[in-house]
C-alpha cells in the first residue's frame, strides 16, 4: 500500500495535540455565545468519531483489536470514548511494563501488583545501586512518571499507590583488626 501524503507521524500527531489543547483552553475561557458552540460543536464531533471507532471494534476480529489497542494514539482516543476492548488492569500492567526498561536503566525495578477496589499497587525497587540521591527508581519523579502513565492507559482507576521494596539492612561491617584484637586481649587474661 503506497504511503499516504495525508498521514501523520507521532510528532506531527503530537504537535496538533497540543495546539488542541491550547485552542480548547482557549474557549473554555471565553464565556461568550461563538465559544460555548464551538465547544457543543466539539462534543458533537467527539461523540461522533466516538461511535466510528466502536463500529470499527464491532467489526475487528480479535487480532485487529489487539493490534488497535496496541497503537498508542489509537489506545488513548479507545479509552477517551469508553470503549478500550482491554480491561483497565490489563493496560495499567502493560503500562508499567513500558517503564520497565527505563527504570531498569537507571538501576531499579518495577514490579506490577494488580488492583483493588480501583487502586493500582505497583512494587518500586531502587536497586541499590549506590548512584547517588535521586538516580533510584523510588525517586519522586520516576514515582511521578509511573502513576502518570498508568492513570493514562486507565483512567478508570482512582489511584495508584507506588510501594517501596523493603530491603533487608546490609550486615555491620566489623573491621578483622577488631576481632583479632578483641581475641588476643581476651587469650591474655
Amino acid at each position: 500500500m503506497a504511503e499516504d501524503a495525508r498521514r501523520l507521524d507521532d510528532p506531527a500527531v503530537e504537535t496538533r495535540l497540543a495546539h488542541l489543547d491550547d485552542v480548547l483552553g482557549e474557549l473554555e475561557a471565553d464565556s461568550g455565545s461563538t465559544a460555548r458552540e464551538a465547544l457543543g460543536a466539539v462534543g458533537l464531533l467527539t461523540e461522533v468519531y466516538g461511535e466510528a471507532l466502536a463500529r470499527v471494534l464491532d467489526h475487528a476480529d480479535d487480532t485487529l483489536r489487539d493490534r488497535l489497542a496496541e497503537d498508542e494514539l489509537l489506545a488513548h482516543l479507545l479509552v477517551l470514548h469508553g470503549i478500550h476492548p482491554e480491561p483497565p488492569e490489563r493496560r495499567a500492567a502493560r503500562a508499567v511494563e513500558r517503564l520497565r526498561p527505563a527504570v531498569r536503566k537507571r538501576g531499579g525495578d518495577l514490579e506490577w501488583e494488580g488492583v483493588e477496589g480501583g487502586v493500582a499497587r505497583i512494587r518500586v525497587d531502587s536497586g541499590g545501586g549506590g548512584c547517588g540521591a535521586g538516580c533510584g527508581s523510588d525517586s519522586p519523579d520516576v514515582a511521578e512518571v509511573v502513576r502518570a502513565a498508568v492513570l493514562a492507559a486507565a483512567p478508570e482507576l482512582t489511584r495508584v499507590d507506588a510501594v517501596t521494596a523493603e530491603r533487608p539492612a546490609p550486615p555491620a561491617f566489623v573491621p578483622l583488626a577488631t576481632l583479632t584484637r578483641r581475641g588476643a586481649a581476651q587469650g591474655a587474661r
